[in-house]
């Protein structure tokens, strides 16, 4: 046997970055008519960070990198990795970790020379909201198949829909980064991975096709005089195949590509993906580790944490595995106590449509009942309440869930040395991992640094309108960028061979003129 199979590995550190901008959840429940209620009671929220104009997916994941990279005192030329899981990538080609490898290269060069990050392998993967914990399991086993190997996984995402949108209020932005090592200070990872894919369209953002004259029309026809009807009729007619203009439309073809930051997604469909891919990740996790699948599991996890699209959503989607929990445990006959209805068996129904209406009735029943919600309190909602200040941060949500419950736990005086977290990771599309961390002792020194509340405390808020400009991109920037952070500077937008690249700059602190 391979002796580096016997390594433990998994996280010795995490750091995150917040954007300093916010929207109460409250003053878009307001703009768009929604009772607050609804989304604050049913969905658990109550914020959702904004980037500023000058932030995007690559310096938000520099900033927490640095971070990362400072309090741990690492010298770059021992990082052998730096793997980034994201959907907010801007380049169909270059990934978002040859920028943070840039950014920190020009930060750290004059301590580390020019070259500390010449041997460092970078990667975007992604997988909708589970890259990151994609690049965490490959991290891992690179770790473990080498001596003293140190990596960093980051992942980092803008959550960004249509105004008005039905997804507009799960909106968020940030990054986490983790470190990952032998003999971890935080947390050791198993071995054993559950998993579950299936190609399905829930939630994707597709590169949409459009004509020319498509575009041409929808341009004129907003600019058009109603009296020249006739003239602006051929000029479109024209228009086909003969538009070339040196800029935007210099492409021969006559279907242009146009790829939005905003998805196209079915909710109550990807919420089906979600519960569906969670309990088939988990039968397949159960079967090769060394718990019985006839057996509960849950009992053995201390907390349970889950990628977030929304604080509530795992309480909402666990309900089914709740019952199969149960119904292991021997102890369905309490819930259906509580719920004063039995457990429909599918035989005691004319049609299966009948008795699945009976089922997710039950399931719904289930979510109401004081033995589930004593059950969401103990092993969930320590890790929901950043989420319901942060919102999605789509492939950091559940590494952000990470830090939340291990901070809540800290401020409780909790003693989890020892205590195994299970973790739930979906991305759309749709794939689901389950996976199993064990608590290291001194966890709380790492936790106690991060200092997630004081983050959110320090963040502006901002009005509906400035929110709506932001969105629309008609303003440059809300706030100054801040020190000791990296930002988006400029974007390429002459001709040649560095057209759309994005030069990215680090603030320092204004040095005053100090008379000697």
């Amino acid at each position: 046997m391979n002796k580096s199979t016997n390594k433990i590995t998994g996280i010795d550190d995490m750091s995150i970055y917040i954007p300093g901008l916010y929207l109460p959840i409250a003053a878009l429940a307001e703009a768009r008519s929604i009772e607050y209620a609804k989304l604050n009671k049913g969905l658990g929220l109550e914020q959702m960070a904004l980037a500023d104009a000058y932030e995007d997916a690559a310096s938000m994941a520099a900033n927490a990198v640095l971070q990362l990279i400072r309090q741990n005192k690492l010298d770059p030329r021992q990082i052998g990795r730096i793997y980034m899981g994201t959907e907010s990538a801007v380049d169909g080609s270059k990934p978002m970790a040859s920028y943070v490898l840039q950014m920190l290269s020009e930060v750290l060069h004059p301590i580390y020379g020019a070259d500390c990050f010449l041997n460092c392998d970078v990667v975007d993967l992604t997988f909708a909201c589970i890259g990151s914990v994609d690049a965490l399991q490959n991290t891992l086993d690179w770790v473990k198949a080498g001596n003293d190997r140190i990596g960093i996984v980051v992942g980092s995402d803008i959550a960004k829909y249509e105004l008005q949108s039905t997804g507009e209020y799960t909106q968020g932005a940030g990054a986490v980064a983790l470190l990952v090592k032998e003999n971890p200070r935080l947390m050791a990872i198993s071995d054993h991975w559950g998993v579950a894919s299936k190609g399905v369209h829930d939630f994707f953002k597709p590169f949409r096709q459009v004509s020319k004259k498509q575009l041409a029309t929808e341009i004129l026809e907003l600019a058009r005089n109603k009296n020249n009807d006739t003239k602006l009729h051929e000029l479109l007619e024209r228009i086909e195949g003969e538009l070339n203009l040196e800029a935007l439309l210099d492409e021969r073809e006559e279907q242009l590509s146009i790829h939005k930051e905003t998805p196209v997604f079915d909710g109550p469909y990807s919420n089906d993906c979600y519960r569906e891919r969670i309990g088939e990740a988990l039968n397949h996790f159960i079967r090769f580790s060394a718990y019985h699948e006839n057996e509960p599991i849950i009992p053995h996890w201390e907390q349970l944490i889950f990628h977030l699209p929304y604080a509530f959503q795992a309480r909402r989607m666990f309900t089914e595995l709740f019952v199969n929990e149960l119904i292991k445990y021997g102890s369905l006959g309490e819930l259906e106590k509580q719920l004063s209805t039995s457990f429909p068996q599918e035989e005691n129904f004319q049609s299966f449509d009948l008795y699945n209406d009976a089922y997710q009735n039950f399931l719904k029943l289930t979510g109401k009942s004081p033995i589930y919600k004593e059950f969401v309190a103990s092993k969930i909602a320590k890790s929901e309440w950043a989420s319901s200040r942060l919102g999605n941060l789509y492939t950091s949500s559940i590494f952000l869930a990470l830090m939340a419950g291990l901070e809540r736990a800290l401020l409780n005086n909790e003693d989890l040395q020892s205590k195994k977290f299970g973790f739930f990771a979906y991305g759309s599309g749709s794939k689901s991992k389950v996976f199993e961390g064990t608590l290291q002792p001194g966890w709380e020194e790492i936790a106690g640094k991060f200092e997630i509340t004081k983050r959110l405390d320090a963040r502006k808020e901002l009005d509906y309108h400035t929110y709506e400009k932001l969105h629309n991109g008609v303003i440059d920037s809300v706030l100054p960028p801040a020190v000791h952070t990296f930002h988006l500077s400029a974007v390429c937008k002459e001709k040649g061979a560095l057209e759309g690249a994005r030069t990215y700059s680090y603030k320092n602190p204004v040095k005053k003129n100090v008379l000697v």
